[in-house]
C-alpha cells in the first residue's frame, strides 16, 4: 500500500512537472519591433564651388540623412552630411599638400551652430591611404573625396542654417620639374 502512494505521488510530481514545463516553455508572443527609416533633407544649393588661394573646390551631391524610428519619431541615428568634395591645385608652379578639412554650419545672425555634447567635430579626411601620394596635388591635378559628416540637430530647423563653411589647410611649395643630362657615346661594337 505504501509502494502505491509513492508511485502516485511520484506520478503527480511528473505530471505536475510536465505541466510547469509545458507552460514555461511555451512561445511569448513576438514584440513588435518598429522600424526604422532614412529622413533624408534636400541641401538648396546641393552644389557649391569655392576657392581658397590656389586651391578650388566643388562640393556636389549634398543633402543631410538621419535615422527615425517609425510611430514614435525617436531619432536613432543622428544627421549626417554627406556629398562629393572635388578639389583642384590652380596654380601653375605650385605643388600643395593638403593637412585637413573642417566644416562648419552657421546660423542666420552669423554664428557657429554647435553639435551635441556627444558628437564628433566635422572634420575632413583630405589623406587618401590607397595612394602613395595621397596627400600631394601637383599644378592642374585634382582629388576627390567623401564627404560624411555630423550635422547638427539643431540646424534642421527650419530657417536656422545660413550657410555651410568649408575651411582647408595646405601648405604649397614651389613646383619644378628640370631634366638631367648625361652625356655618353656608344662604341664600337665587338664581333
Amino acid at each position: 500500500m505504501q509502494k502505491i502512494r509513492w508511485t502516485n505521488a511520484s506520478l503527480a510530481l511528473v505530471a505536475t512537472a510536465a505541466m510547469a514545463m509545458s507552460l514555461g516553455c511555451s512561445q511569448k508572443p513576438a514584440v513588435a519591433v518598429a522600424a526604422i527609416n532614412d529622413k533624408v533633407y534636400a541641401v538648396t544649393p546641393d552644389t557649391l564651388r569655392v576657392k581658397a588661394g590656389i586651391v578650388t573646390g566643388e562640393v556636389t551631391e549634398m543633402s543631410v540623412k538621419e535615422r527615425v524610428e517609425e510611430g514614435s519619431g525617436r531619432v536613432a541615428t543622428p544627421a549626417k552630411l554627406s556629398g562629393k568634395l572635388v578639389l583642384r591645385n590652380t596654380s601653375a608652379d605650385q605643388t600643395v599638400r593638403l593637412i585637413s578639412g573642417k566644416i562648419s554650419y552657421i546660423d542666420a545672425q552669423g554664428k557657429p551652430i554647435a553639435l551635441e555634447d556627444n558628437r564628433t567635430e566635422p572634420l575632413l579626411k583630405l589623406v587618401n591611404p590607397y595612394s602613395s601620394r595621397s596627400d600631394r596635388l601637383d599644378p592642374g591635378q585634382e582629388a576627390t573625396h567623401v564627404v560624411d559628416v555630423e550635422f547638427p540637430a539643431e540646424a534642421l530647423k527650419a530657417k536656422r542654417l545660413k550657410d555651410i563653411r568649408l575651411g582647408i589647410v595646405y601648405l604649397p611649395s614651389p613646383y619644378r620639374e628640370e631634366s638631367l643630362n648625361f652625356p655618353v657615346s656608344i662604341g664600337a661594337g665587338k664581333p
